[in-house]
């Protein structure tokens, strides 16, 4: 006996429902989740005082080349901005002493100073825990064992990438090319360049080349145009890649000058690394817009960080904020063995717990692929959930993201 559309609707409704309640925790949860929008205004607030210290105008501010020369790095600088006990001035002089460390006014006034704990604080901000850690090391991908010809890491058959700079708006606490930081910026002589743009030239199967560093978008437009031109005009280069952190601490550097250069290199993609909602903000958004409009991909590239977004509902909640600003949440990052970061790693289970909570629980384009770098520079291993459970002649037992086993059917036509 077959259904009528009331009955037909009624089941409907029902599942609806059902549905609604497998995310009636998070919409609560959500609610107390901050983000650079909601915190914008007292964001705004501690610009004015910063502004007011340095004596800067609103142009100066916005300014992405003023906010490099004014980089927090010392703590008599630090200290006008937060008050610091005699124990935390001690912590972060040692952990200075080894590990280098800058902040550019923007990224420092996302940083609440009365919480200890803020993420992008623990981003930024020396700890001891740095200093301490005895047990990383300073290359865990044996980078230096992987580079054949000057400026280049390549680990995998069609791409590589072109080491362009060691500098960065801000020195995160979880850089995993700490090694390379030194304590002076230094853009990758035009001579190594050149020897890598001709060992690209010479190799026909790449076909995919990331410009990094360091950020790539501390090179001045000529030098980016320059180097994305050269890649141009190699037949065998089909895309461009750039890694840069600059939209989430350094949105200025998102010029109409260099969108307009961008757009002349398509197809160029960009990938960032928004760790927290609380680092996007409006100008964060508007730097990513601003990136779209000129017809440049986004992905962004997150590191699961202890203390910072191991957090399923956190990590759900970041990933639809960066679809909103037209970034597709692209890997999460188990965080690497590096020396001096190893407080921030957490076991991979969480993270594959993560991934549990975002598959069905969100849209598809807010899931991204949960990475594990394997050791010595063996490349992205994926960390997949087990949704097949069994597999038979012509049938397959399959775990839904409700976690349901039902049987499937595996027969060909």
């Amino acid at each position: 006996m077959s259904m009528s559309a009331g009955e037909k609707r009624q089941i409907a409704l029902q599942r609806a429902a059902e549905l609604k309640e497998r995310i009636a925790d998070y919409l609560e949860y959500k609610k107390n989740i901050p983000t650079g929008f909601k915190e914008w205004e007292k964001i705004k607030e501690r610009q004015e005082k910063i502004k007011k210290i340095l004596g800067a105008s609103e142009d100066e501010w916005r300014d992405w080349k003023w906010q490099l020369r004014n980089r927090i790095c010392k703590i008599e600088s630090l200290k006008k901005y937060f008050t610091l006990t005699p124990e935390e001035e001690k912590e972060i002089s040692l952990t200075g002493s080894i590990f280098r460390w800058a902040v550019v006014p923007y990224y420092l006034s996302l940083i609440d100073p009365e919480n200890p704990s803020d993420p992008v604080r623990l981003q930024s901000i020396p700890s001891i825990e740095e200093y301490n850690d005895s047990s990383g090391v300073l290359d865990p991908m044996a980078e230096e064992f992987t580079s054949p010809a000057p400026a280049v890491t390549r680990r995998y058959p069609d791409r590589l990438i072109i080491n362009v700079t060691n500098q960065c708006a801000s020195y995160c606490r979880h850089c995993q090319r700490r090694r390379n930081i030194g304590e002076v910026d230094y853009q990758t002589s035009r001579e190594d360049i050149a020897a890598a743009l001709q060992y690209i030239a010479e190799n026909e199967e790449i076909r995919d080349v990331l410009l990094t560093g360091g950020d790539a978008l501390m090179l001045s437009d000529k030098t980016l145009d320059w180097i994305l031109t050269e890649l141009d005009n190699i037949p065998h280069v089909e895309i461009k890649r750039l890694g840069t952190r600059a939209p989430v601490t350094l949105p200025y550097r998102i010029t109409d000058e260099l969108c307009k250069m961008l757009s002349r290199h398509l197809p160029l993609y960009i990938n960032t690394q928004f760790n927290h909602p609380l680092e996007i903000t409006p100008d964060s958004r508007d730097a990513c817009w601003a990136l779209a409009r000129s017809g440049i991909s986004l992905g962004n590239q997150t590191v699961l960080l202890k203390g910072i977004n191991n957090d399923p509902f956190l990590m759900r909640k970041l990933n639809q904020e960066l679809l909103k600003c037209m970034v597709r949440p692209y890997y999460i990052f188990h965080a690497k063995g590096v020396k001096g970061t190893r407080h921030f790693r957490t076991r991979v289970e969480e993270g594959i717990e993560i991934m549990e909570q975002l598959r069905g629980f969100t849209s598809g384009l807010a899931v991204p692929t949960f990475i594990v770098n394997a050791p010595k520079g063996y490349g992205k291993t994926p960390m997949l959930a087990e949704y097949l459970v069994s597999m038979g002649a012509n049938k397959l037992l399959i775990r839904t993201w409700e976690k349901r086993i039902l049987e499937y059917e595996n027969d060909d036509a």
